[in-house]
């Protein structure tokens, strides 16, 4: 499938990296800004911006808000997940972390 890119994202997309998270701002300062395989942060995807995004890893990971876990949240939260994975992507979110835990 061909990853679309909605470019009405894009302004969103810097605004939300000038203000990332303290959870993305760790994540992004203490490890993937110098990590040996690219990741960039704030990426549009189709019509999602992701957290962090690694091409080379077909790799999305998404830091979870309060925003998720509502029914609305989570019925949207499940509509990205698999418009993400048709772009043939893993998405990882922080909530699968905390389950295994």
């Amino acid at each position: 499938m061909e990853r679309k890119h909605n470019p009405n994202l894009t302004e969103n997309a810097k605004e939300l990296r000038r203000n990332m998270t303290k959870e993305e701002k760790h994540l992004w300062y203490v490890f993937f800004k110098n990590y040996l395989v690219r990741f960039l942060r704030q990426k549009v995807i189709d019509d999602y911006i992701a957290d962090f995004y690694c091409h080379k890893a077909k790799l999305v990971i998404e830091l979870d808000g309060s925003q998720y876990y509502s029914k609305d949240g989570l019925l949207k939260d499940k509509i990205r997940t698999e418009r993400i994975e048709k772009t043939q992507f893993d998405r990882f979110k922080n909530s699968k972390r905390r389950n295994k835990s």
